[in-house]
């Protein structure tokens, strides 16, 4: 999507990014995508306790994406149709491909501490059923750090991989500030984790990913869970959130008192929905987003493009990222 509350000031750029279910096998990278430059953003409330409400009739219209502008491109669970999802292989490889928006997934281990994996088992990703057998049905919440770090959760997805492992989020926060790229956080099955909000929110805060810029332009949490992102949303307003599904149309204004974005899938990413979800301005006053997913080819790329979409979330984020750039030229 183009991006309207993941603007930056004038003084930076927000960059291009992709999206949510992994569908391809791996493939060879195609050519470095062009960066995405976002528009520049003006202070609102929500985010600075010191900036005044801007009478609505003069505030600039940064917020809404300009036509053919592009989406933005963000890498479901890091470029994962090139590395293992969700680890720091992902996140550098969509490093890589210029693409600065990064989607993953956090989870809670047995013994507390905040891990990004996708399944809430860990079978499909990592060797656990050879390294502990006897310890089915090998759920995340059952297994400690510890022993999570004993398993590769590189081999399953290509021999070259071999030996990577799972990441703490702090790790991958500190991958992610390394190569200077923005993080989708999406808080997998929170149900089963209760309080990881509240501890989620402290990890972001103490690797410092809850400052002023970061909060701005460079972090976004969603979810499936919609009383997950009211948590999130009371426990700290200022921050961007998302909810993952499609309500009726009926049902947003309601969702709008909490989130930032609607994320629907590609198929209910129609324009006539996306028009519906912008007529209506979330908690921070600026206009609700949609990022959709997951979009792996061009052809789907173009058409979510045109119905209005603000993001694309993909597991080929190169793929994707040309085919909008190239929308927007031809348009």
């Amino acid at each position: 999507m183009t991006i309207r509350p993941l603007t930056a000031t004038a003084a930076g750029a927000l960059l291009g990014m992709s999206a949510l279910f992994l569908t391809a096998a791996p493939t060879a990278a195609s050519e470095r995508p062009a960066r995405q430059i976002p528009e520049p953003v003006v202070n609102f409330p929500g985010f600075s306790d010191h900036d005044p409400d801007p009478d609505p009739d003069l505030r600039p219209q940064s917020d809404v994406r300009k036509p053919h502008r592009p989406p933005l491109t963000v890498a479901h669970r890091g470029a994962s149709a090139y590395a293992p999802e969700n680890t720091l292989a992902a996140v550098d490889k969509a490093h890589e491909l210029g693409i600065d928006w990064v989607e993953n997934d956090v989870q809670r281990t047995k013994d507390g501490e905040l891990v990004v994996i996708h399944d809430t088992t860990l079978s499909r990703t990592t060797d656990v059923e050879d390294r502990f057998p006897d310890r089915s049905p090998w759920k995340v919440s059952d297994f400690t750090l510890k022993e999570m770090k004993t398993l590769d959760a590189g081999s399953w997805f290509d021999p070259q991989f071999k030996g990577e492992k799972i990441p703490t989020l702090g790790e991958y926060l500190d991958r992610l500030s390394r190569n200077g790229q923005e993080l989708l956080l999406e808080l997998k099955s929170p149900s089963a984790y209760p309080g990881i909000e509240r501890e989620t929110l402290g990890e972001l805060r103490q690797k410092g990913w809850l400052d002023r810029r970061h909060i701005r332009s460079r972090l976004i949490i969603q979810s499936f869970d919609k009383s997950s992102i009211q948590e999130v949303h009371q426990q700290n307003p200022e921050v961007k959130t998302g909810f993952l599904g499609t309500p009726k149309v009926g049902d947003l204004k309601e969702y709008a008192k909490f989130t930032d974005q609607i994320n629907p899938t590609y198929t209910d990413a129609t324009k006539t929905y996306v028009d519906a979800v912008h007529a209506l301005k979330g908690p921070h006053h600026k206009t609700l987003e949609v990022f959709t997913w997951t979009v792996n080819d061009a052809d789907t790329a173009r058409k979510v493009a045109d119905a209005g979409v603000d993001g694309i979330i993909t597991n080929k984020p190169d793929v994707i990222s040309n085919a909008v750039q190239r929308t927007a030229r031809v348009g």
